[in-house]
């Protein structure tokens, strides 16, 4: 005996679907969240995009510090710090105020000072001497930490000795 339907007792083609618009396709929410997600990495709006170096003129050095402004948690970072000399320096310190890096794990730092200290608040590399005309650059490797949210600032400053250069004032913003 052929069974013109196809369906068990009970079953109809109202089940196959639900009654619902969308049962054998995508939910159209998923492509709409998907799409603004690719729409704000696409715009920086979550991180991961170059920042501009930030650069400031003292007189007798200038200081330039390019570091990613938007990062995402976890997310691993270069921050690299120029020095150009117009005058001698005595000792080349760089320091940095703890609130900057808090929460982060900074993971290499070259060259190595020929001093690392924790001095007067803040976190202090030494590099000898520089003569006038004489540049060093910096690169510091970093990560950030999960308890990190919502964003960070301090500043990176020049010395030379104890005797202060400049400030650079820096800020971050962290997105989970």
């Amino acid at each position: 005996m052929h069974n013109a339907n196809r369906f068990p007792d009970g079953l109809g083609e109202e089940n196959l679907h639900g009654g619902r618009l969308f049962a054998r396709h995508a939910s159209p929410l998923s492509v709409i969240i998907l799409g603004t997600l690719l729409m704000l990495a696409m715009f920086d709006v979550a991180g991961g995009q170059p920042s501009t170096p930030v650069q400031r003129d003292f007189g007798a050095a200038t200081l330039a510090v390019d570091t990613p402004r938007t990062l995402r948690n976890g997310e691993f970072f270069e921050t690299r710090i120029d020095i150009h000399t117009r005058a001698d320096i005595e000792d080349a310190v760089i320091a940095v105020t703890p609130d900057l890096w808090r929460d982060m794990t900074i993971n290499t730092t070259l060259p190595s000072p020929t001093e690392e200290k924790f001095e007067k608040g803040l976190l202090r590399w030494s590099y000898g001497p520089m003569k006038a005309g004489d540049t060093l650059h910096v690169k510091i490797d970093g990560q950030i930490n999960p308890p990190l949210f919502a964003g960070t600032s301090g500043s990176i400053f020049l010395y030379d000795g104890d005797r202060r250069v400049g400030r650079l004032p820096i800020s971050i913003k962290v997105f989970p």
